[in-house]
């Protein structure tokens, strides 16, 4: 077989290799390889190899590599090994080599599973042949010395663990020199090809993850986060648990844009940091921990009945109050049930507070005057009268309004404790009821002398009207009058028409 089906069959074998072993990672983006390969040799000379015989040959290389951008790679690497092999007379002939040499690396595919490559280099070489051919040189050779090599030929790359890599090569190394064999004939000049593994160790590589944020360099580099600082955006959540666990934005401090950083909504607040208002309450997450102190969990914090939005927007309520006006109601039920005004305790102006209205007096908190009588509720509970019924709103005093139960004694102005009641009610109206004057008349039955009745009934009356100014109306805006047995309402000659004959009556005179 010639050299240059052994070479053949050679390429053929790596790419063999190259297709059947899988692998488990990302080969770009790294800051600095390095490593060991280590490549069985076939010398290519003017001395053939299968005809002569094959010894072993091998080369050992150290190197450091240096990624120029996805596709590009420069190594730079040192070795030594041995150029052996058989002369035409079947003897053992060898030469030590030291090359030094820079290749580039070309990857052109971006793949999961492997990273197949393309290298060439050039360098320098120094040889020293320790073993002579038995035979002659047909030309004059040095026997030791520096020449130029030129190294080409493909490549991958397999994961084996974390941050190793295990590297297949071959390809073919051509020298400037004729002297590796010490056996010059002229060109071409020797040259090898070769075939081995490696060990290539990976700093920083697309799938490290130095800062330990859960996402690897290359996820880092796609996403546009820095792979050297586990929180890019400062939001108190590491860009990992950013994009695998809460889908928030790494590159931004607030995803949602509620004015909350997402660390907060996501391990003070418990809030959702993709809502901009997680309870739905019309108030983003931000504004209710930071202006309106509510709570971004609850959408009624203070629970009135009323969303913490519409409190903040729409009645300008507290939201953290249940009852912001403090009349009793809480919001939500002055604003949906009884439409009254929540920030205002009094709605209606009456002087009553609307709970009060509600609760205790049953009148309508929006109307001034429930039962439409002319006085406004707040006067009527003050002065005792009743607020819905409007009968009492008005004294009406013009006509003659007999105090039905006020008692004397037989032939006496001397009240009996009977009238007590009747007189008290009086007294309210008259209090009530400031601005009026009233005349207090006194009546008799036409028994007796008239004379005696109109002095009796004027007694009668007085003795009325003193009780009322000794229990605090205004004597001044009462005058008592004895009518005497004058202006009966029912006839004297029964003993139930002189019962009602004789009677106070109340006369409203201004």
């Amino acid at each position: 077989m010639s050299s240059k089906s052994l070479f053949n069959s050679l390429i053929a074998g790596l790419l063999l290799i190259l297709v059947s072993l899988p692998a488990k990672a990302q080969y770009k983006d790294y800051s600095l390889k390095y490593g060991l390969h280590f490549d069985g040799l076939l010398p290519a000379n003017e001395f053939n190899n299968w005809e002569y015989g094959v010894k072993t040959s091998y080369l050992g290389r150290a190197f450091i590599r240096l990624e120029f951008n996805d596709f590009l790679e420069g190594d730079l690497g040192a070795g030594y090994g041995e150029n052996a092999g058989l002369d035409y007379n079947h003897k053992y002939y060898k030469s030590i080599m030291f090359p030094i040499d820079f290749r580039l690396h070309l990857s052109p595919f971006n793949l999961a599973d492997w990273n197949p490559y393309l290298f060439a280099g050039i360098g320098a070489m120094y040889y020293d042949n320790k073993l002579l051919p038995a035979v002659a040189s047909p030309k004059s050779i040095k026997k030791f010395g520096w020449t130029g090599i030129i190294p080409v030929g493909i490549g991958a790359e397999f994961n084996l663990v974390q941050g190793v890599l295990l590297d297949i090569s071959g390809g073919v190394g051509y020298s400037l020199t004729d002297n590796l064999n010490f056996y010059k004939l002229g060109e071409p000049y020797d040259a090898h090809f070769n075939l081995g593994f490696g060990f290539t160790f990976v700093g920083n590589a697309g799938n490290s993850d130095n800062d330990y944020d859960g996402l690897t360099k290359t996820q880092e580099k796609k996403i546009g986060t820095d792979p050297e600082n586990p929180d890019t955006d400062s939001d108190g959540i590491k860009d990992g648990d950013g994009v695998n666990v809460h889908n928030t934005n790494p590159l931004k401090a607030d995803t949602d844009r509620d004015g909350l950083r997402d660390g907060e909504e996501v391990n003070k607040y418990r809030t959702d940091p993709l809502k901009t208002d997680t309870d739905g309450d019309a108030l983003i997450d931000g504004e209710e921990v930071n202006k309106s102190n509510t709570d971004p969990l609850k959408a009624d914090t203070d629970g009135d009945g009323l969303y913490d939005g519409d409190e903040v927007n729409r009645f300008t309520t507290d939201p953290n109050k249940e009852d912001t006006d403090g009349d009793g109601l809480s919001d939500g039920t002055e604003a949906n049930k009884y439409f009254t005004n929540p920030l205002k305790a009094d709605s209606d102006g009456d002087t009553i507070t609307d709970g009060v209205e509600m609760t205790k007096y049953h009148t309508d908190p929006l109307k001034l005057d429930t039962d439409g009588g002319s006085v406004n509720d707040g006067k009527e509970v003050a002065r005792g009268t009743d607020a819905l019924n409007p009968e009492d709103d008005v004294v009406k005093l013009e006509a003659p309004i007999v105090l039905e139960g006020v008692n004397f004694a037989v032939n006496s102005a001397v009240l009996t404790s009977e009238s007590e009641q009747t007189l008290q009610n009086a007294l309210t109206t008259l209090k009530t009821n400031p601005d009026i004057h009233v005349e207090i008349r006194g009546y008799t039955d036409n028994t007796g002398s008239r004379s005696y009745n109109k002095k009796l009934s004027q007694k009668r009356a007085e003795s009325v009207k003193n009780w009322l100014v000794n229990h605090g109306a205004d004597q001044d805006k009462i005058v008592a009058v004895g009518m005497g047995p004058d202006n009966p309402i029912a006839p004297n000659y029964t003993p139930e028409g002189k019962m009602k004959n004789r009677r106070i009556e109340f006369v409203r005179v201004k």
